[in-house]
C-alpha cells in the first residue's frame, strides 16, 4: 500500500523549467562561452556545477571559474523564478490532498538546496514537505535513483510503497530505479513522447491526480 509520495519541484510543482536554459545561455554569454541551446543535450541530467564544470573542460574560457559561473545562473534563476515563475496548476490541490489523508510528503530535486529553499519559501510550498532533499546531498543525480533513496529514508518510507511525480525522462528512470512507482506529469510538448510507457501513470496535469490513482497503481 503507497503511504509516501516525492515531488520533484522544476516542471512539476514550479513552471521553472525554461527558464534554466534562459538563464544559462545569458549568464554563458556574459562569460564570452561559447554555448548554444542545442549544446544542452551534452549535459540532459547533470546538476548546474556538473554543467558549468563540463563547460569549464570541453568549452574553456578565461576568468571566473566554473563555479562561479554557476552561482552566478543560479543567482539568475532565482531571481527569474521568483519575478516570472507561477505555481503549476494542481500542485497546492495534490499537496493539501495528500497532507490531509497523513501519507507522507517529500520533495526529491535536482536543483541546489539554496534554490530548492529560496523557491518553495517564496510560493508558500515549504510547510507541506515532510522532508525536503536536494541531489546535492547525494553522490549523483538523476537518473540515479540516489535523491529518491536518500528522501524516502529520511521519511522511513520503503521504495516499494513510494511514489515519485516527475516531468522528466530522467526523473521517471530514477524513480524506476529506485523501485518506487512512477506517475509521469510531462509538458505538453512532451506529453506523446514513447519513452513515458514505462511510467505507471501518466497525466496531463496534477488537476488529474486523485487518492484513487495510488490505489490503481
Amino acid at each position: 500500500m503507497i503511504n509516501t509520495v516525492l515531488f520533484d519541484m522544476d516542471g512539476l510543482l514550479l513552471d521553472t523549467e525554461p527558464l534554466w536554459g534562459e538563464c544559462m545561455l545569458r549568464v554563458a554569454g556574459n562569460h564570452k562561452i561559447p554555448i548554444t541551446a542545442d549544446k544542452f543535450k551534452e549535459t540532459t541530467g547533470l546538476r548546474i556545477y556538473e554543467v558549468t564544470d563540463y563547460w569549464g573542460h570541453k568549452y574553456p574560457w578565461e576568468g571566473s571559474t566554473s563555479q562561479q559561473v554557476a552561482d552566478e545562473i543560479l543567482d539568475d534563476i532565482i531571481y527569474c523564478s521568483k519575478e516570472r515563475g507561477k505555481v503549476l496548476p494542481g500542485a497546492v490541490y495534490a499537496l493539501e490532498l495528500l497532507r490531509a489523508n497523513n501519507i507522507k510528503v517529500g520533495l526529491a530535486s535536482s536543483s541546489p538546496m539554496r534554490m530548492i529553499d529560496e523557491l518553495v519559501g517564496h510560493f508558500g510550498l515549504k510547510d507541506y514537505f515532510d522532508t525536503i532533499i536536494s541531489a546535492d546531498l547525494v553522490e549523483l543525480g538523476k537518473p540515479h535513483p540516489a535523491v529518491f533513496l536518500h528522501a524516502a529514508k529520511e521519511l522511513g518510507a520503503h521504495p516499494l510503497q513510494t511514489v515519485v511525480l516527475e516531468d522528466s525522462l530522467n526523473g521517471l528512470l530514477a524513480g524506476k530505479a529506485a523501485r518506487m512507482k512512477v506517475i509521469i506529469v510531462p509538458d505538453v510538448l512532451h506529453y506523446h513522447k514513447p519513452e513515458f510507457v514505462l511510467a505507471d501513470a501518466k497525466l496531463t496535469s496534477l488537476e488529474e491526480f486523485d487518492l484513487e490513482l495510488l490505489r490503481r497503481i
